[in-house]
């Protein structure tokens, strides 16, 4: 199984993750060409070799259109319009995502940090202005669910903006939808989320897994005030998925609030290496030198595999590991049974179903089993366990085969409708409307569900 190990002991941001995407394979130049699939200006990329602390990685930053003048005033290094490799020399570019810096909050940096804050929300600390200016979430799901980005980089880069968006809320006392992006906080979190995505794409959509994670002590200031480290929005992202963080001895913070939404989405699990065969190391640099640790990240690819997996190299499905959870039930009510199935689909459970059994003394009852994450399992468990009748639970890893999936739209009388399809070695084994698509349009049409997916079954031709 594909599996990319992201060691994160020095934390992570966006740009830090990206830079390490681009160390393990990932071409600049083919990221730059997806990224503009955003229909979004203001901005270039810049992508140069360097080290820290003797490590050798790669430094991506996110320049935006104004800083160019400030850039030849000081007679630093080139700006670039397009990503560019070379070595890190004396000059230094006014670096953008330094894990340091918050690509969300509205933090009040020293005059030693970088220029640009990566802000959002209301904030209180004079730039309630900005919002006629800046974005909000639905706006940037928006600008990225009508580009042109394959349907995966548009659902999971939606999805890490919904995370900010979530805890941002919570912390602002506001709906999801109206938390607000500044202006350069925007640009810089639109391409270093949808840039993660893509990365990961490219590099084949791995199983990712991480160390555990880990944050600076310390004070930092923002719009909520003076707060210690980890900051507000870091910590309501990582208790949302629910993921333990300890604290390290380095003086500043190591984690942003973009690094812990992309930790939350993607990793399954955090913990040592575990069966991992390194094929490819990349490393990602930060731009400060940290006191008690290299400015890095460090992203493992490889395969993990076991002994049942010898087979599974024979066909290109995809595969992945999932827990399940189950319980034998015979004293809950169908009302409750129904309440936790919708609880437990809203909460991010993979599956939840129930079946009919026998259990002793002749009585019948139903299995419930809740198909989940692995990083997920204990919060489904106290899920169960207080919703349910249940004294115990079952828990045990399961992987699974998959086919892989592509997404294709067909034209129908009542409008397009997306079709789900589903290869293996290559060939079309599956074909499917997918439900929300047909309900959208049997809604709008005003006709039975049942007609439009016999209408797209109907337009849809096999290749």
């Amino acid at each position: 199984m594909k599996t990319l190990y992201l060691d994160i002991f020095s934390g992570l941001s966006g740009d830090m993750l990206i830079g390490a995407l681009i160390d393990l394979g990932v071409d600049p130049q083919r990221l730059e060409k997806e990224l503009a699939r955003l229909d979004l200006d203001g901005y270039h990329t810049h992508v140069k070799r360097g080290h820290k602390a003797s490590i050798e990685g790669v430094k991506f930053d996110v320049h935006l259109a104004h800083e160019h003048t400030h850039e030849h005033s000081h007679g630093g290094g080139l700006t670039h319009t397009h990503p560019h490799m070379h070595e890190d020399k004396s000059h230094r570019h006014h670096d953008h995502g330094d894990p340091h810096e918050h690509e969300h909050e509205h933090h009040d940096h020293d005059h030693n940090q970088e220029k640009h804050e990566h802000s959002h929300g209301h904030d209180s600390e004079g730039h309630g202005h900005e919002h006629s200016h800046g974005r909000n979430y639905a706006q940037i799901r928006e600008i990225i669910n009508l580009s042109s980005l394959s349907d995966w980089v548009k659902q999971k880069a939606v999805a890490v903006f919904h995370r900010i968006a979530v805890a941002e809320g919570k912390i602002h006392g506001l709906p999801p939808e109206q938390v607000h992006f500044h202006e350069v906080g925007a640009v810089d979190s639109i391409v270093d989320i949808v840039g993660a995505c893509i990365g990961l794409e490219i590099l084949g959509k791995p199983r990712v897994v991480a160390a555990p994670v880990v944050e600076g002590t310390g004070w930092i200031n923002c719009a909520h005030g003076r707060f210690p480290i980890p900051a507000p929005a870091t910590l309501a992202i990582l208790g949302a998925r629910g993921i333990p963080v300890s604290q390290c001895e380095e003086p500043q913070e190591l984690l942003t609030p973009t690094g812990a939404a992309l930790l939350a989405e993607f990793a399954e699990s955090f913990g040592p290496m575990r069966d991992l065969v390194a094929e490819r190391i990349g490393f990602g640099l930060g731009t400060r030198d940290n006191k008690t640790r290299p400015n890095v990240v460090r992203a493992v690819l490889g395969e993990t595999k076991t002994p049942d997996q010898a087979s599974a190299t024979k066909h290109d499905w995809e595969t992945d590991t999932v827990t399940v959870l189950e319980a034998n039930l015979d004293d809950l009510s169908g009302e409750i049974l129904g309440y936790f199935v919708e609880k437990a689909l809203g909460m991010g459970a993979l599956d939840v179903f129930h079946t009919p059994i026998q259990m002793k003394k002749n009585r019948p009852g139903v299995l419930l089993t809740v198909l989940c994450a692995e990083g997920e399992s204990d919060k489904f468990s106290e899920l169960m366990l207080r919703e349910t009748s249940t004294f115990g639970i079952r828990r045990y890893t399961a992987e699974r085969r998959k086919l892989r999936r592509e997404f294709t739209k067909v034209k129908t009388a009542f409008g397009e409708v997306t079709i789900k399809l589903g290869k293996l070695d290559g060939k079309l084994v599956q074909a499917a409307p997918e439900y929300e698509s047909c309900k959208a349009v049997a809604e709008k049409a005003g006709v039975p569900l049942k007609e439009i997916y016999e209408a797209a079954n109907k337009a849809f031709k096999v290749p």
